[in-house]
């Protein structure tokens, strides 16, 4: 049996009462449909919800839709369902918009680099389609998405290694946020050989930046910029660990720093899903 199939036959029931309250207590969820809030006295965990596993995959599966998207506009001049990814569902779908193929040097790593990583991303979307239909589950529809949100990223190899960066951080550390949630072991392996593609992907990135000197910004407080506009070449800690998001703290970042928003920045009409509202801006920093 497959890894998708061992998948599909254990998760087929939603989490225990018990396991659900803790999943809450640790990322805030204040119950189905209302997303992520920013509650630090408990609230939110007190509350009944029926979020399962299968809505952190579909939480995963928004953010890869947005990074397939920018990859591989920025790589090929068309959008993933040009190279046949599925991408309808449940939910609102939406158009992206924005967005052009990037100049690069012909043959050069970072040109090498986006194909290989927009190759992966849209690897990653068909993977997560593929686990949730395995668990008699309808994936989420792409929703509507702005490649300009922050009108940048497609203009030059630095505008392109700006964005692809702070994309590639803040998907490793959603992806670590995640990760010890997660009640499934298969879906939990999974997980974690996600989150390894894409610390390849940035640690690629955050050393092509230093090599073309592309200055790049930072999303939040937690943030670290890689050389020239920063010191450090990682991103991790005194422990050699790298920083965690809660999806609440994702959702700030991506919706254009919105505290508790259900929509805005890449995501003109929000997520779609359980998990959809971003934390105050006191989460991000």
């Amino acid at each position: 049996m497959t890894t998708i199939g061992r998948i599909g036959n254990s998760l087929k029931n939603r989490l225990p009462e018990a396991s659900r309250r803790r999943f809450l207590q640790k990322l805030g969820i204040a119950g189905a449909g209302l997303g992520v809030v920013a509650a630090s006295g408990g609230t939110a965990a007190r509350a009944q919800s029926s979020v399962t596993d299968a809505d952190i995959v579909q939480f995963a599966l928004n953010l890869e839709y947005l990074e397939a998207e920018f990859y591989t506009m920025a790589s090929t001049g068309m959008s993933i369902a040009d190279h046949g990814i599925e991408i309808d569902g449940s939910g609102a779908p939406g158009e992206t918009t924005g967005g052009q193929k990037v100049t690069f040097i012909e043959g050069s790593s970072l040109a090498i680099s986006a194909e290989q990583i927009g190759a992966d991303e849209r690897a990653h979307v068909a993977l997560l389609r593929t686990t949730l239909m395995s668990l008699g589950i309808t994936p989420i529809a792409k929703p509507a998405i702005n490649l300009e949100a922050l009108s940048t990223g497609f203009e030059s190899q630095e505008a392109f290694i700006n964005l692809a960066r702070a994309f590639e951080d803040v998907g490793v550390s959603a992806y670590g946020g995640a990760a010890p949630l997660i009640e499934n072991k298969d879906i939990l392996g999974a997980a974690a050989r996600i989150l390894a593609a894409e610390a390849e992907h940035t640690a690629n990135l955050r050393l092509h930046a230093s090599l073309y000197k592309a200055e790049t910004i930072t999303v939040d407080g937690i943030d670290t910029a890689p050389p020239p506009s920063g010191e450090n070449y990682f991103t991790t800690d005194a422990n050699g660990l790298t920083p965690i998001r809660t999806p609440g703290e994702v959702l700030y970042i991506v919706y254009g720093s919105m505290a508790n928003a259900t929509s805005g920045g890449f995501f003109p009409n929000g997520f779609n899903g359980t998990i959809n509202m971003a934390g105050t801006e006191a989460m991000a920093s």
